[in-house]
């Protein structure tokens, strides 16, 4: 059975090109258009969709009101369709909170030409989406946490030398953020590959920064790992973790994407494996496909202790059932204890190395 999409863009052109790219495929087809939030709120009863692409800036109803409203009443899998604009990376950032499963940037060259080499891309994004577990979503006013989350943890291990190494990827938005907000201020410091695209890596660190007690910043490369910050890579660049005499460091590499993306868990756990070993604890959460399972692998061989989220817990059980299947990983949980359980492990362990 086919996977029955609707679109909904005010532009006109757009719409074509989405249509003619989804219908290109044999497992999907197109059940309908529409140039707004009102007119897709009729389409839905009539098409029953599996999967909705939603423009992020709509005319006649704010397309956050429409989602919000989407998610709370009738959740279905949405799919942002947004420009490499401050605003719409902003907006984007928003949506993801309120409950769409990814976005797709629009291409900044020639519209037509730009969404057709995105094809590929466009097709796997909403395959994943058709795929993936929708809840509705409550949200909490700016800077609180959601109601049934634990309060911030106490961390009774300080120290510079231990070090969170995260890996995230399609719903890994919202796992990365539920899991900061719960650290103390004094945690080890934190390095974060999420699959994004430049642009849109900024907005995000900015928000968590502010929703989180610890400091949240799109690493540069060349900073020095502190403990109670957080470094997430850029979506132009792998970041990697180095060492320089006694301190860890942030780098920054443009090298070729490593399973298809850049910036890629894979890299950022080989070199977690390579500088820190034992003083390292990796966390695998939600996404597509298998990028940071070997990784994570090296990471275990070396003497970290790793974490893995759930599948029910999962907007899509890709990337940690792969690190799982091949004995990467030490523990597996609901994402909402995998902080406690890192901060257990930092606080039962000290600087004694992990037996393999």
């Amino acid at each position: 059975m086919k996977i029955k999409v609707l679109i909904v863009d005010d532009s006109a052109l757009i719409r074509g090109v989405m249509k003619e790219i989804i219908n290109s495929q044999p497992d999907m087809e197109v059940v309908g258009v529409a140039p707004d939030p009102l007119a897709a709120r009729d389409l839905i009863k009539l098409t029953n969709p599996d999967v909705l692409t939603l423009d992020v800036e709509m005319p006649k109803m704010d397309g956050l009101e429409f989602l919000e409203k989407l998610m709370r009443l009738r959740p279905m899998p949405v799919l942002m369709v947004s420009s490499l604009t401050e605003r719409g990376s902003e907006i984007t950032m928003r949506a993801l909170e309120l409950g769409a499963v990814d976005f797709v940037t629009k291409p900044k060259i020639s519209i037509q030409s730009g969404m057709l080499e995105y094809t590929d891309v466009i097709a796997e994004k909403i395959r994943i989406a058709a795929r993936a577990r929708i809840k509705p979503r409550t949200l909490p006013s700016h800077g609180q946490a959601a109601a049934g989350e634990l309060a911030p943890l106490r961390n009774p291990f300080t120290s510079s030398e231990k070090l969170i190494i995260i890996g995230a990827s399609t719903g890994g938005t919202e796992a990365i953020k539920d899991f900061l907000i719960q650290l103390p201020s004094d945690c080890p410091g934190i390095l974060i590959t999420q699959h994004m695209p430049e642009g849109f890596t900024r907005s995000f660190a900015n928000r968590l920064d502010k929703l989180c007690k610890i400091s949240v910043k799109e690493a540069e490369g060349g900073e020095r790992v502190l403990p109670g910050h957080a470094y997430l890579a850029p979506g132009h660049s792998h970041l990697l973790l180095v060492r320089s005499g006694a301190n860890y460091m942030t780098k920054l590499d443009q090298g070729p994407p490593v399973n298809r993306h850049r910036p890629s868990v894979d890299v950022l756990f080989h070199s977690a494996a390579v500088s820190a070993g034992k003083n390292a604890v990796g966390v695998i959460l939600t996404g597509m496909g298998k990028d940071g399972a070997a990784g994570m692998l090296e990471m275990k061989k070396a003497g970290a202790y790793n974490l893995a989220q759930d599948e029910a817990s999962c907007v899509v059980f890709g990337m940690p059932k792969e690190a799982i299947a091949i004995g990467a990983t030490h523990d597996v949980g609901p994402l909402h204890e995998l902080p406690g359980r890192v901060m257990e492990f930092f606080a039962a362990h000290g600087n004694r190395a992990m037996r393999v």
